[in-house]
């Protein structure tokens, strides 16, 4: 399976790619910017993702229910998110409706007006309030808090409740303009499309960008393992272990998902089975592995009763010395192997999927490879490959601990079972 994949650059900095899909009417759009929460100071955490909302209030041409109006008369769909490494504006139309999603799409972007920023900040506010409400969430930003402590990768995306108070309007525009600019943007597309009718668009609607270079970051530094233990009164303990993992262009990185997926990524994964189906300790457990630039994260996340917390501690910790210790058999090798080939190629019959695919590769600067070339790196893992990226990454004694919980105690003696010579953080 091949990709008729094209990439053009402008003299601006302002890369273009496109990747046509055969068979469908519509195409997915993706305007990308290098800027997220990687990018921010202390004193500006969650000034990304306030962005990304004021982008829906409004330019000079559209208010923001002519936004949502000008949408939903081309049946289409738009959204926005933002992560640790990126901000992305996205939609979905069919083919005949492009050049007027893209116009919107264009003028949100480059010409935000800011209007009604006080009452969005009371919005994300909220949503801070309810990010806080859910222990099963903030434990993964409290893993990666205990991993690369007092670094932009250690905090929350969405920010705290105090800086996003306090952030003043002319702040938020020089962030803006300081950011969304020709070289730290890529525009995205995937389905029926051509490169040349999306070079046209991206030079007509997107011309008027600066052409400021693309952002770099502070290298990733990773401290040496820790205990983070936070008391709240909620109904379950909510547990993570975390540590560094690989970059996003590691060569490793597909044997890091087969592992993945033996590990606690599916239904019949090691983690899911001990803890969930045979002894009935969780109805949530799973594992992670995230790269970025420069450095990744791996995961594992598992939320339960205080009575079930020290007997699930331990089967983690047994199977993820187990991964390092024993060879994997060639069946549940080859299983890992066709559900991840599976999940590739059943996402790649999306635009949506593609299109992701290839606006976050190229804004990464990540090797883009084609379908049939990462399924030829899959089918190569071995075992021998799995067991040495587990001794690397998955130890236990080498992972921190996060938990929220009702108290700290049952944390405390749960985590003597997977490092016991943990440090707690203050």
């Amino acid at each position: 399976m091949t990709q008729d994949r094209a990439l053009h650059t402008t003299g601006e900095g302002l890369r273009i790619v496109s990747e046509p899909l055969p068979g469908v009417r519509s195409v997915a759009l993706g305007v990308w910017i290098g800027v997220g929460s990687r990018f921010e100071r202390a004193d500006e955490g969650g000034i990304s993702h306030f962005i990304e909302h004021l982008l829906f209030k409004g330019t000079d041409r559209f208010s923001a229910a002519g936004i949502a109006e000008a949408f939903d008369a081309i049946g289409g769909e738009v959204n926005a998110a933002t992560g640790r490494d990126h901000t992305v504006v996205y939609t979905r139309v069919l083919d005949e409706h492009l050049e007027q999603a893209f116009d919107v799409i264009a003028d949100m972007f480059q010409r935000p007006v800011f209007r009604e920023l006080e009452q969005e900040r009371q919005v994300i506010l909220e949503e801070i309030l309810m990010y806080e409400d859910d222990p099963g969430d903030q434990v993964h930003d409290l893993i990666s808090e205990a991993v690369f402590p007092d670094q932009p990768l250690g905090r929350p995306v969405i920010g705290t409740s105090e800086v996003i108070g306090a952030l003043p309007e002319d702040h938020i525009r020089a962030f803006h303009a300081g950011h969304y600019t020709a070289g730290n943007v890529v525009v995205a597309a995937s389905g029926s499309i051509t490169q040349d009718v999306l070079v046209d668009l991206s030079q007509r609607y997107l011309g008027g960008l600066g052409a400021g270079p693309a952002h770099q970051v502070a290298p990733a530094a990773p401290a040496a393992p820790r205990l983070v233990a936070r008391a709240k009164p909620v109904e379950q303990y909510h547990l993570a272990l975390g540590g560094p993992g690989l970059d996003r262009s590691d060569d490793r990185r597909h044997a890091m998902g087969v592992l993945d997926v033996i590990l606690g990524g599916s239904m019949s994964s090691r983690l899911f089975q001990e803890i969930r189906e045979k002894r009935g300790l969780a109805y949530s457990v799973g594992t992670y592995s995230v790269g970025f630039s420069d450095s990744g994260q791996v995961g594992v996340y598992l939320g339960t009763r205080e009575d079930n917390l020290s007997e699930a501690a331990q089967i983690i910790g047994r199977e993820l010395t187990r991964m390092g210790e024993e060879p994997v058999p060639e069946a549940e090798l080859a299983r890992a192997r066709e559900h991840l080939k599976g999940r590739l190629v059943l996402g790649l019959e999306s635009p949506s999927t593609r299109m992701h695919r290839i606006g976050r590769a190229v804004l990464g600067g990540t090797e883009l490879l084609d379908v049939d070339e990462v399924i030829a790196r899959i089918d190569a893992v071995t075992a021998d490959d799995v067991a040495a990226l587990a001794r690397e990454f998955w130890d236990p004694s080498r992972l921190s601990v996060a938990a929220i919980g009702p108290a700290t105690d049952p944390v405390r003696r749960a985590a003597t079972h997977l490092a016991p010579d943990l440090v707690e953080a203050a």
